[in-house]
């Protein structure tokens, strides 16, 4: 792994570290990312902590995922939307998906992440990448 990389031309995909569903979102994205344009951190990552207090965002109870490109950071279906328009394949379409109201998009959002753990469960700590991923996952970043 990698220390202190500048976030500045990649994406970076800050994610429930003890989430299966978001560890199986992350192996999704991997899977349909093969230039390596997303980095990915848990959110209980200290960088991740520290980028998140700076922001006065709760990272406690990680209720959403959140992208960061740049110093700009997207989270909830925001980020859901950004990252399926730079996926391989047909992904990108989904991107329409961006003509539904913000609103009505959270509020699915909000629905599958506040029933996440009951549906696919959690695991006491983040074990997400494997063999040939450990660049992936950045100990820590600096976001601009």
């Amino acid at each position: 792994m990698g220390t202190n990389p500048q976030i500045k031309e990649g994406y970076l995909v800050l994610f429930d570290g003890v989430c299966h569903l978001c560890h199986g979102a992350v192996q999704f994205i991997i899977d349909r990312d093969p230039d390596g344009r997303f980095l990915f951190s848990s959110l209980q990552s200290g960088s991740a902590r520290q980028f998140m207090e700076q922001r006065g965002l709760r990272y406690d109870e990680p209720h959403s995922i959140v992208v960061i490109k740049g110093g700009i950071f997207f989270e909830k279906s925001e980020a859901v939307l950004e990252i399926v328009r730079h996926l391989n394949g047909g992904w990108p379409l989904l991107y329409a998906g961006k003509l539904i109201p913000r609103k009505w998009r959270d509020l699915l959002y909000d629905f599958v992440a506040n029933h996440r753990y009951n549906w696919f469960g959690k695991t006491d700590s983040c074990r997400v990448f494997g063999p040939g991923n450990e660049n992936r996952f950045p100990e820590s970043w600096i976001v601009p």
